[in-house]
């Protein structure tokens, strides 16, 4: 052992001949006696300054640590000079500059060694706690209130934020459900209003539990002729855990069938006491359909807003909540995010997770420009190096070199936990499956529009796993089915579930080579179901999708009396006048629709197939734009094969 070790034994602790070969020192022997000596009478013996060294001090303080924290950093929170940190990270064997990061177990362990206890928090807790202490009260104004839409699937979430939007979502949604989180804002009085639009289905409980975080109010739609169902329960309790005040918005009293007694019976059982029945919860009777109400129901949130005394500093760096991600084929990765303090201007860097950024650009709920984004607003970043995760802080850095420094070591951290996390079989574990015979698994790689969606199918898939079928989900992400799924999907016998997204053409090809099952989907509880018929090997009959051709929109014509004219040049297969079609941008589904009017020049024409140029008309649509794909395609009624 190295003579510089803490552990290196002392020579009174060896045997006696080893300690008299080794004793070189003249009267070394004498010591030794007299310490024997001292030992039997009884004496205490001086501790030697090793020994004094190698016990911690007391805890006299406490210090506040980060991730990522470097030598520098520490030796200046600890108090002491950096090179005493290195000398006891040498003494752990550990070689580091002054700049290196350290993990934060190891910097415990350093503050340890120097009398400190630590408490750990995120680099952009820390970021918000400086400058915190910086602020004053005075630059604090009153903000815009951030309400949540809650509620049971189809009770009239969307209809009723598009009667007061004035615009229609819900029809663009695909089975007239919300599989989105959306943000929009709303003026009543001079004031703004921000809307997060949560979806309803049971899958996405996830993300209504994210939106709920982000929320200063939330409206619970409760359908009067319906009554209190399990989503609206759960939304009760989610709005109870974020602990935030709650408006019930009764919404359908224009039906015939409405009861809101009744409602609110079923509500005051579940802990909500309307105002008007000595409780003190807001409820507001609303018609969506009718517009009854709406600006009662806006008056209402402002004055729940002014009993919480909303506020936030426009001056200070922004940081806001990653609502929701996707992947941009002209834009690149683009996050949707809702600015909770601070204002974000362009050119801002920032970090979000384990991404780092510049806003090269910002674009608000409707799609306009914007240079600057004030408190609570939400906005459309463009800028992100990858794809952050949904729910994710942004925080705008001035510390560009640390903030690298951050997403460095988080990233590290992230591959290591992902490289943990692969299932390696053993050979007792292997055995008694074949001894079984009974378990199958079934792989499935899973692509979606967007980073939310995909997070909540993969738990939704996951969680129908039962001891016959064991369901696995290989690889997930966002943007087209590519060439390289379809040969993950080869190598390891899975199916590829596309939601909302289409297979690009060399994937689609490949896919028809290899003999690999894409199956596509636009409604979440259709694809849970498939795959649940699926395992238990009892697919019905059911109408599956035959593919016609696709063509390509060249030039774009505003015709009158007529609508929107796309010029096409039909690529692959052929166009039919009766067949369904869905447009594409960037391979992922814009409209589904049929054809209106087919034309060859002036006359109308039944079918163009490949190579031709025509024009294509499509019903009820027109925001079709140069570049996108039109791909026509049948349904027919089929018994498919189970695949579990």
């Amino acid at each position: 052992m190295h003579p510089t070790s803490p552990l290196r034994a002392e020579p009174a602790t060896l045997p006696t001949d080893v300690g008299r070969r080794h004793a070189t020192k003249p009267g070394a022997r004498g010591a030794e006696r007299r310490r024997d000596a001292d030992h039997e009478e009884g004496r205490l013996r001086p501790v030697s300054r090793r020994e004094q060294q190698l016990e911690p001090p007391p805890i006299d303080r406490e210090i506040t640590i980060a991730e990522g924290v470097t030598v520098k950093e520490l030796s200046e929170k600890l108090g002491v000079k950096a090179n005493l940190v290195i000398k006891k990270l040498v003494e752990k064997k550990i070689f580091a500059t002054i700049n290196q990061t350290l993990d934060v177990k190891l910097a415990e362990e350093l503050a340890r060694d120097f009398g400190a206890s630590t408490n750990k928090v995120s680099y952009e807790e820390e970021t918000r706690q400086e400058v915190q202490e910086t602020e004053v009260e005075q630059d604090r104004e009153k903000r815009a209130p951030v309400v949540t839409i809650m509620g049971h699937v189809d009770h009239g979430k969307t209809s009723l934020l598009d009667a007061i939007r004035l615009t229609n979502v819900a029809e663009q949604e695909a089975g007239g459900i919300t599989q989105h989180i959306g943000a929009y804002h709303v003026e009543k009085n001079g004031r703004n209003i921000v809307f997060i639009d949560t979806p309803g289905h049971e899958a996405f409980t996830r993300m209504r539990a994210r939106g709920a975080k982000v929320t200063d109010i939330v409206v619970l739609v409760v359908a009067a002729d319906d009554g209190v169902m399990p989503q609206t329960l759960e939304a009760i309790d989610h709005a109870k855990a974020a602990q935030v005040p709650i408006i019930v918005a009764i919404n359908k009293i224009d039906k015939p069938e409405a009861q809101p007694e009744r409602i609110k019976q079923q509500l005051a059982d579940r802990g909500l006491l309307a105002e008007d029945w000595g409780g003190d919860t807001v409820m507001v009777p609303v018609s969506a359909k009718a517009k009854q109400n709406l600006d009662l129901l806006l008056e209402m949130i402002l004055l729940v807003a002014d009993m919480q005394d909303l506020k936030a500093n426009p001056a200070r760096p922004a940081m806001g909540t990653v609502l929701e991600a996707q992947l941009d084929r002209g834009r690149g990765p683009v996050a949707t995010v809702l600015v909770r303090n601070g204002t974000l201007h362009v050119g801002d860097y920032f970090i979000c997770g384990s991404v780092f950024g510049r806003v090269r650009a910002m674009f608000d709920d409707r799609g306009t420009p914007v240079r600057e984004v004030p408190p609570s607003m939400p906005a459309e970043v463009l800028g992100l190096e990858s794809l952050p995760e949904v729910g994710d802080m942004l925080q705008v850095v001035t510390d560009t070199a640390k903030a690298k420094q951050i997403v460095i070591y988080r990233e590290s951290k992230a591959r290591e936990v992902a490289m943990s996390k692969t299932n390696r079989i053993t050979l007792d574990q292997l055995h008694d499956q074949l001894k079984e015979g009974e378990t199958k698994e079934l792989n499935i790689i899973l692509k979606t529009d967007v980073g939310g969606t995909a997070e909540v199918l993969t738990d939704t898939l996951q969680k129908l796993s039962n001891e016959k079928v064991k369901i696995r989900v290989l690889h997930s992400g966002v943007g087209a089915i590519t060439e390289t799924d379809v040969l993950l999907a080869s190598a390891s016998n899975a199916i590829i579930v596309g939601f909302n997204v289409r297979p690009e053409r060399t994937a689609q090809a490949v896919a028809e080579q290899e003999k690999v099952d894409i199956r596509l989907h636009t409604i979440i509880y259709e694809l849970a179901d498939e795959i649940k018929r699926a395992m238990t090997g009892m697919l019905e009959p059911v109408f599956k999708e035959v593919y016609k051709g696709r063509a390509q929109v060249r030039e774009v014509f505003r015709i009158s009396k007529v609508g929107t004219v796309a010029g096409c040049i039909v690529q692959d297969g052929s166009i039919t006048r009766d067949s369904e079609v869905r447009l594409l941008r960037d391979n992922v589904v814009i409209h589904t629709g049929k054809i209106d009017g087919l034309k060859r020049f002036k006359n109308d024409a039944s079918e163009v197939k490949s190579g031709f140029e025509c024009g294509i008309s499509i019903a009820n649509f027109n925001d079709i734009k140069p570049g996108d794909v039109i791909e026509a395609y049948a349904t027919e009624r089929v018994a498919t094969e189970a695949f579990a």
